[in-house]
C-alpha cells in the first residue's frame, strides 16, 4: 500500500530503537588468534593506473539559463485568502502557491489544494502585474485546477510528453517557493509512475524528482531541458533526514484533465465499479492466488459495469483493453484514459482459470 503523506507541509517523525544484549558465562571467553597480515608483495601491480585516466572526459552539465529564460515568463505566483475560525473569531488567512499560464488568454493551471476553499485568488505575473482570478474548474482526484485572469497576449507554456522521460533526465522546478517570488531549482527524474496516498486520496502516475520543492511551489511547472512542461508540482515528502522526494503530476495526466475543467468545470470519469488491491508475490502467497501480479477485486458495486460483465470479488484483472495490468495504478490509469460509453475487453483470472469478458464504462457517479 502506498505510504500516506500530506501535501507540501507533511511531516514524519523518525524513531531510533537501540537494542542491547548481554551474556555471561562461567568461564572466560576464549580469545581467537587474529589473522596475520600478509605483508608479501605478491598482490601488487606496479603498472596499475586509475581507469578514469584512459576514459573520455565527463559530459558537461546542461545549460540551464536558456531553459529557465524560456519557461519562467509563463510561471505565476498564486495568492489566496481563506476564512478560518480562531480564538478571536473569523479572520482571513493568506496562502501562497504557483501556477502556469497555458494559453495567451489567461487560463492558468495550478493545484486543487492551492485554491481549495479560497475566498479570493490573485495571480502575479512574471512582469509584476497582479490580477484577480476566478475559478474555472477543479478536480480533487488528480489535485488539478484551472483558474483564469482577464488579460490577453500572455506568455504561455509549451507542453512536453512525460511518457518520454527516463530516470536520470534533468528537470527544473519553477515556482513561488516560500511565497518569496519565482525561483528555479534543478534536479533529475528519480522515479516514474509513482502512486502516493495523500490524506486518503491516491495520486497516480506521479514523477518523483530531486529538484528542491518547497511550500509555495505547489502548482508550478516541472520542465524538461527543452523548457517544456512535463509535470505540475504537487507534493513533497518532508521529514527529518529525508531529502529529494518531491512529486509532480505528469503532463500526460494533466493534458487529459485540463480540457474537461475548461469545458465543463469538472472532470467526467469513466467508471467500472470495483474496489481494488494490488497483487504482488507476498499477497498471492498469503491468499493462495494463482497469479502474482494484477488488480484484485475486493469490492463490486451492484448494477455497475463490472457487475454486468460478470466479474466477482477475488477475480484478478490482468489486462484491460490493450493494456497489461500489473497493479491498481495500471488499471486506474487505463480506465481514466478510456471514454464513457466505450466497451473494453477485460482479461481476468478466477481461481486457476484465465477468462475474458467485456464491460461498457459509464460516467463515475458523484461521490
Amino acid at each position: 500500500m502506498p505510504k500516506k503523506i500530506k501535501y507540501i507541509l507533511a511531516a514524519l517523525t523518525l524513531l531510533t530503537l537501540t537494542l542491547s544484549t548481554s551474556a555471561c558465562s562461567m568461564y572466560p571467553p576464549l580469545t581467537p588468534t587474529p589473522p596475520q597480515p600478509d605483508n608479501s608483495t605478491q598482490h601488487t601491480n606496479p603498472d596499475w593506473t586509475l581507469p578514469s585516466e584512459n576514459e573520455p572526459p565527463a559530459i558537461p552539465l546542461p545549460d540551464f539559463p536558456p531553459v529557465i529564460a524560456q519557461a519562467m515568463p509563463s510561471v505565476v505566483s498564486v495568492t489566496t485568502e481563506r476564512i478560518v475560525s480562531g480564538l478571536f473569531g473569523q479572520y482571513a488567512q493568506p496562502a501562497a502557491g504557483s501556477g502556469v499560464i497555458i494559453d495567451g488568454e489567461g487560463y492558468v493551471v495550478t493545484n486543487n489544494h492551492v485554491i481549495e476553499d479560497a475566498q479570493s485568488i490573485y495571480v502575479e505575473l512574471n512582469d509584476g502585474r497582479t490580477f484577480p482570478a476566478y475559478l474555472v474548474g477543479t478536480d480533487v482526484l488528480t489535485d488539478l485546477a484551472v483558474i483564469k485572469i482577464d488579460a490577453a497576449n500572455l506568455p504561455y507554456a509549451y507542453w512536453g510528453d512525460s511518457a518520454l522521460l527516463s530516470i536520470g533526465d534533468w528537470v527544473i522546478a519553477i515556482g513561488n517557493a516560500l511565497g518569496e517570488g519565482i525561483t528555479a531549482t534543478e534536479g533529475i527524474v528519480s522515479r516514474l509512475n509513482v502512486s502516493v496516498d495523500v490524506e486518503g486520496n491516491t495520486l497516480y502516475g506521479l514523477i518523483q524528482t530531486t529538484a528542491a520543492i518547497n511550500p509555495g511551489n505547489s502548482g508550478g511547472p516541472l520542465v524538461n531541458m527543452a523548457g517544456e512542461v512535463i509535470g505540475i508540482t504537487s507534493i513533497k515528502m518532508a521529514a527529518v533526514g529525508v531529502e529529494g522526494m518531491g512529486y509532480a503530476i505528469s503532463s500526460d495526466e494533466a493534458k487529459l484533465i485540463i480540457p474537461d475543467l475548461i469545458h465543463h468545470g469538472h472532470v467526467t470519469y469513466p467508471w467500472l465499479g470495483v474496489g481494488l488491491y494490488t497483487v504482488d508475490p507476498s499477497i498471492a502467497a498469503a491468499i493462495n492466488l494463482s497469479v502474482d501480479k494484477g488488480a484484485l477485486i475486493v469490492e463490486l458495486v451492484d448494477n455497475s459495469p463490472a457487475h454486468a460483465a460478470g466479474l466477482r470479488t477475488d477475480d484478478v484483472i490482468i489486462r484491460f483493453g490493450d493494456k497489461e495490468i500489473t497493479n491498481v495504478a495500471d488499471l486506474v490509469q487505463a480506465i481514466r484514459s478510456s471514454q464513457v460509453g466505450q466497451e473494453l475487453e477485460i482479461t481476468f483470472v478466477r481461481g486457476e482459470d484465465t477468462k475474458i469478458t467485456s464491460a461498457r464504462l459509464i460516467e463515475r457517479p458523484t461521490p
